[in-house]
């Protein structure tokens, strides 16, 4: 069922209990099926709608190994997803006035390079800074002759040249988010993990989430796969969430407390409605033409069901459609798995 069958700005009708069994059946069936066809472990399904939690569900192994199955305990890495929190811990500040999202970086961080220091806060959150980037993406290490070293890659990074004007181009960076979580802790008062648990966790009810990586120790962690060369079997992968990048990923969590997180930031427990419509409008490139992001979330642009999302890794996803009152979580244990591309069709159900 295509998400499109619903006229944009149309509110279906609340579903009969017949209708929703029916669904929620159609829906398990369909993720079923795609789960076979990309070879996904284990994973999570929770759909929301006006603000109430209507269908959860898990399927699968979160563990090969040792044949564990996905239960509502289940936590999974949302890697990048995790930028989305810190899109809205710079909106906690901005609306309490300690942050000014049109304001240079260089007027908040002191001691940055001359050609950094006029990027905005919001081209931070774009990714439209310009800005080289801290993480290798070809080897998806630091930079810098010690790519275990945090300090020697920041002090590398900060010696490469930049590599647009700020606001002349979208490029993915974590260069961004680190600078984010320098001014979120200093903003703050506090260490941006700290932040995130005492404002976002807490308040939102998500007593299990939390931030660590593959040395850490996650009680109830679903392990990480990747396909092998040719898809013919599985490998471990080994997450490693340096502690300086965790305002870009790091949190671990479960689709019923990201639930309970999403449903806290449109109810306003997080958020006043203005700073939300705020951090999910889109923005737009110097030359006027729109940007790909809005701050810290995707922004899924297209004249119907617009939508923003936090997508990580390539295995775990969120959509929210605003203008629908709908929002679908889906975590997956396969790096790959593209489960954020299963999301529509669940929305359209």
């Amino acid at each position: 069922m295509a998400l499109a069958a619903v006229p944009a700005g149309v509110m279906a009708a609340p579903a009969s209990p017949s209708q929703a069994s029916r669904a929620a059946q159609e829906i398990a069936a369909f993720v079923r099926s795609e789960m076979r066809e990309r070879q996904i472990p284990g994973l999570q399904l929770a759909v929301i709608q006006r603000g109430k939690v209507v269908l959860k569900h898990n399927f699968g192994l979160a563990s090969l190994q040792y044949q564990v199955p996905v239960t509502d305990a289940s936590l999974f890495s949302i890697n990048s997803a995790t930028k989305a929190f810190a899109g809205v811990a710079v909106m906690q500040l901005v609306q309490e006035g300690k942050i000014d999202l049109a304001a240079p970086i260089g007027q908040y961080l002191a001691g940055l390079p001359s050609s950094w220091q006029a990027v905005t806060v919001t081209q931070l959150l774009n990714h439209t800074s310009g800005l080289p980037d801290v993480l290798d993406q070809r080897s998806g290490k630091l930079v810098g002759p010690q790519p275990d070293d945090a300090d020697a890659a920041w002090t590398a990074v900060q010696a490469l040249p930049v590599e647009a004007r700020p606001g002349e181009r979208f490029r993915y960076n974590q260069t961004n988010y680190v600078l984010l979580a320098q001014l979120i802790e200093r903003q703050g008062g506090q260490s941006f993990t700290t932040f995130i648990q005492r404002r976002q966790f807490d308040v939102a009810g998500m007593p299990h989430s939390g931030f660590g990586d593959a040395k850490d120790v996650v009680v109830g962690k679903a392990s990480s796969y990747v396909l092998d060369r040719g898809g013919n079997g599985y490998r471990n992968v080994i997450e490693d969430f340096p502690v300086f990048m965790r305002a870009g990923a790091g949190i671990n969590s479960n689709a019923s407390e990201l639930a309970n997180w999403l449903i806290a930031l449109q109810s306003g427990r997080l958020l006043a409605p203005a700073s939300l419509a705020r951090l999910w409008q889109p923005t737009s490139l110097n030359d006027g033409k729109p940007a790909p992001w809005a701050l810290g979330w995707p922004s899924i642009g297209r004249d119907a069901h617009r939508a923003v999302a936090g997508i990580g890794g390539g295995r775990s996803a969120f959509y929210v459609y605003p203008d629908d009152d709908l929002a679908v979580i889906i975590l997956s244990n396969l790096a790959g798995g593209q489960p954020e591309q299963l999301i529509d069709t669940v929305a359209g159900f």
